[in-house]
């Protein structure tokens, strides 16, 4: 044999349908979406696994966002720089309707989770350009508080054509969206926002009162965004502004960026510090009243936070499993080899409860259950966004040393893994939040029950669970609720997890995970501790996982 030979090594993963070959997608759009809506997931699909995207999300990583304070002649223009494949990833993300259409589109069209499953989908291509994606599919519904507001800029946000150019509304086909709420002295506490907004005599504008802004804000998303949702403090208290790049006359808005933050991941995506100085401005609702505005808008990006989450455990045990398919160690493939399977299949149930989950509450916001995805969201927020990084890292550690090249994609979900359980709150925060829900927001809790009640007596397990839930619910609105909330929430989301499983996946899938996350004597601290080992049950989830 010539050294130069190279054989036992594993083939390049791509050039596969990332929507057809993804069940728990497939069966969410056969059990809830229209089938019409079915040929564009499958095209996306096919564009997100194909080469040319591989190629496109590389470049915008080694090519990171280059900031610009200043033009040639020394004015200041305040821009940021991106690598070709960033706008040709925003591009195809705006063109598959990813942004704000689902909110212009009719009820009862299963808008919200064509987008979602587009959403999953596209994300396992790269995730960092999603995150402007996903503030405009959020801005929508905050801006709903100003008619007048919505009407200007909505369609913009729900608009196919991808229009790049800083220039006025008025002259532009669509519109991406930013915010900013984070300040240095806050970070999740908006209340403590120092940000200053005094009005500005005359008349409203679109509606509203116009404002300037003056102010840090420490992190300010997709800052070549065309509008920003930016919260500052007014003498009625924190307000919800809407905050244009480029003003009617043309002019750039006083936006002044400092930095560009050196992010652990998520880097072909730029996150920057700005200075807003005299800023002209909008208000978006109620003055004194931008926490409860900009509460919708929170929603809508946790909800992507599960579903970007759940991309990237999918991408990572799917680039695990095609792993251990075609290598070979000591005498066998790496799939045959019993601990192998045994990590493989804890990862792919662990992967597949978190994305019928997000994929669940898309569709409790296609159909209206707004008290269900109040709190599922919120629990799916703190759950599966604070699972996902072990998950990749075990997924990496399939791959050995290989999985901690570049080259190989698992580095990359890696420094991405935690990104989402810091975003809109990091996980004290999400958990809070549910105990929040749990005490002020009964219907939220009846609505829950009543999803958990759908797989009563299925599993003894599983009813053990569903009964705690009452005294647990209790213990949230007791002084030491705070102190137990991760344990609370913990138990509510892998019980709605698996209550979710039973309903809607094979045996195989929703007993295992049973087995492995609700017996207290079935799994260990780390995955691959699963105490049920059939083989054909084993074989039935790794073929789901990846065919």
């Amino acid at each position: 044999m010539h050294t130069d030979d190279v054989v036992n090594q594993v083939p390049d993963l791509v050039g596969h349908d990332l929507f057809s070959t993804d069940a728990v997608a497939v069966e969410a759009m056969a059990r809830w979406g229209r089938p019409e809506d079915v040929p564009a997931l499958a095209d996306l699909g096919r564009r997100a696994g194909s080469a040319e995207v591989q190629a496109w999300a590389d470049d915008a990583h080694r090519n990171p966002p280059r900031l610009r304070t200043h033009d040639r002649t020394g004015r200041r223009v305040d821009e940021v720089d991106y690598d070709r494949g960033y706008h040709d990833l925003l591009r195809t993300a705006v063109g598959h309707g990813l942004t704000a259409e689902p909110w212009t589109r009719p009820a009862g069209t299963g808008a919200h989770l064509r987008r979602a499953v587009g959403f999953v989908t596209w994300s396992r291509a790269e995730a960092g350009h999603l995150c402007p994606v996903s503030m405009t599919y959020a801005a929508a519904p905050a801006l709903r508080s100003s008619p007048a507001l919505a009407a200007r800029w909505v369609p913009r946000l729900a608009s196919r054509e991808y229009d790049r150019a800083l220039a006025p509304v008025a002259q532009k086909r669509s519109a991406i969206a930013g915010m900013g709420m984070t300040e240095k002295q806050g970070g999740s506490d908006v209340r403590a926002t120092l940000t200053r907004g005094v009005a500005t005599p005359g008349g409203p504008v679109d509606g509203g009162e116009t404002f300037r802004l003056t102010g840090h804000k420490w992190f300010f998303s997709a800052p070549m965004s065309d509008l920003f949702l930016v919260l500052a403090t007014t003498p009625a208290g924190v307000t919800c502004f809407l905050v244009p790049r480029v003003l009617d006359d043309g002019s750039r808005n006083a936006l002044r960026l400092q930095r560009l933050k050196d992010k652990l991941g998520n880097r072909s995506n730029a996150s920057s510090e700005v200075e807003l100085e005299q800023a002209w401005a909008v208000r978006v609702g109620e003055d004194g009243r931008g926490i409860r505005t900009i509460i919708d808008m929170v929603s809508s990006t946790r909800l992507d936070c599960i579903l970007g989450s759940s991309a990237t455990m999918r991408e990572a045990v799917v680039r695990a499993v095609h792993h251990a398919r075609h290598r070979s160690a000591f005498g066998a493939r790496l799939v045959d080899q019993p601990l192998m399977r045994n990590v493989l299949a804890d990862l792919a149930i662990e992967a597949e409860a978190a994305e019928l989950l997000g994929l669940r509450m898309a569709h409790a916001v296609d159909a209206g259950e707004g008290e269900l995805a109040r709190l599922g969201v919120a629990l799916g927020k703190f759950w599966v966004c604070k699972r996902t990084a072990p998950m990749v890292a075990e997924a990496l550690e399939c791959l050995g040393g290989g999985g901690y090249v570049e080259e190989n994609g698992l580095a990359r979900l890696y420094r991405e893994a935690p990104l989402n359980s810091i975003w809109e709150g990091s996980g004290n925060v999400g958990a809070l939040d549910v105990l929040r829900a749990t005490t002020r927001e009964p219907a939220s809790v009846a609505a829950l029950d009543k999803e958990l009640s759908a797989a009563r007596g299925h599993d003894p397990r599983l009813d053990r669970a569903i009964d705690e839930v009452p005294a647990l619910v209790a213990q949230a609105a007791t002084d030491d609720g705070p102190w137990q909330a991760r344990r609370i929430v913990e138990h509510l989301a892998v019980t709605l997890q698996a209550t979710l499983l039973v309903q809607h996946s094979p045996a195989a899938v929703s007993d295992t995970f049973i087995a492995g996350r609700l017996d207290r004597s079935g799994h260990g601290a780390t995955f691959g501790t699963l105490a049920d080992h059939g083989t054909a049950r084993v074989t039935e989830i790794l073929d789901r996982t990846f065919a």
